[in-house]
């Protein structure tokens, strides 16, 4: 694509996921195309590309569809990553959202002629008069400091790199951390390897299905999908992620065998809480992500490195987030709500 040179828009969306292509929709549908959505990726859907190959969502198909266009395949069956990605390339053809990807911003400015922003991108400068960040939550892999006591024999992968049992050696492996994505990669090793799971803070667990139906029926015909993270039950589910289809006993009848926390690492060996230090040949970080919003302005971000907001809408004016874990229901972060936010975000900012 041409170098983008102090091009002027409405609207710039960065980040071109299921969180931007919904940004996009809505923008299309509130009138003329004036909007930009710059990606760091070098391909739509490139980030659901590079998830581990066995990975399934737990949301159904008939969960898992943004705004105006409905995923294919049996509303019952459960997307694989490529399935995610290759919808999400399908829709912004669909739609013409015209996704610049291979353009990372840089960093976000007020404009100094005191109308709207300056966006630095990888290729060239935009100015805009409203910006919404659609990055996501998953941007920095976050690895705990004791990896670097490992011994080098000892291979090491975050979640974000681990693609199949084929990249670890065979022996014993350590999975660090026991939320959906440490559970599900757990549960895959364990045909191939001795696996044990570094369980920390156990997390609740809710059945993929009830009385025949999908979990997210019963969510969203019960409006549980719909609680706001202002209410009180909200604020209390927000810190309680739950496993979904699987229960970490279930995981330890499967031959993982359950650890506590991990408290130290030396060399070759790693020790819990509540139990033996054992020697491993590999470690799975399954230890989530930390936030990069580094590039937006600083009166835009708190303390905790997460962009300040009321419901997608930032306190610097003209400026939005999208996509976020409970940025205001509980739906908020996945593919089939995010267009609820988006819609809603596109009105205030006009």
């Amino acid at each position: 694509m041409n170098q983008l040179s102090a091009e002027q828009v409405g609207v710039a969306v960065v980040g071109g996921g299921q969180a931007g292509l919904a940004m996009g929709h809505a923008l299309t549908r509130r009138g003329p195309r004036d909007f930009v959505i710059l990606d760091a990726a070098d391909r739509i859907g490139d980030s659901w590309d590079s998830r581990w190959d066995s990975l399934r969502l737990f949301t159904p198909a008939g969960h898992t569809a943004l705004p105006g266009l409905r995923f294919p395949g049996p509303p019952d069956a459960y997307p694989g990553k490529d399935d995610v990605a290759s919808y999400l390339r399908r829709y912004a053809a669909h739609f013409d959202l015209r996704v610049r990807s291979g353009t990372r911003v840089e960093r976000l400015a007020h404009d100094p002629g005191g109308r709207g922003f300056v966006l630095t991108t990888s290729r060239g400068t935009v100015r805009a008069g409203r910006v919404v960040a659609a990055t996501g939550p998953f941007q920095v892999p976050a690895v705990p400091r004791v990896s670097a006591d490992l011994a080098p024999r000892v291979v090491q992968l975050h979640s974000s790199e681990y693609r199949n049992p084929a990249q670890l050696p065979a022996g014993r492996v350590v999975v660090v951390g026991a939320g959906n994505s440490g559970a599900q990669i757990a549960t895959e090793l364990a045909e191939t390897h001795d696996v044990t799971l570094a369980v920390g803070t156990r997390q609740p667990s809710l059945p993929q299905r009830l009385a025949g139906r999908d979990l997210f029926f019963w969510l969203t015909r019960t409006r549980v999908m719909d609680i706001t993270v202002e209410s009180r039950l909200g604020r209390r589910l927000a810190t309680k992620e739950a496993l979904i289809g699987t229960r970490l006993a279930d995981v330890g009848r499967l031959g993982v065998r359950l650890a506590g926390r991990l408290i130290a690492v030396d060399g070759d060996t790693v020790s819990v809480t509540g139990g033996e230090p054992e020697k491993v040949d590999a470690v799975v970080w399954a230890t989530g992500f930390r936030p990069d919003y580094s590039w937006l302005p600083t009166d835009a971000v708190g303390a905790d490195g997460w962009p300040l907001h009321r419901r997608g809408v930032s306190p610097v004016p003209g400026l939005g987030v999208l996509g976020l874990p409970w940025l205001h229901t509980r739906g908020s972060a996945l593919v089939g709500w995010v267009g609820r936010d988006a819609s809603w975000l596109a009105e205030q900012l006009g």
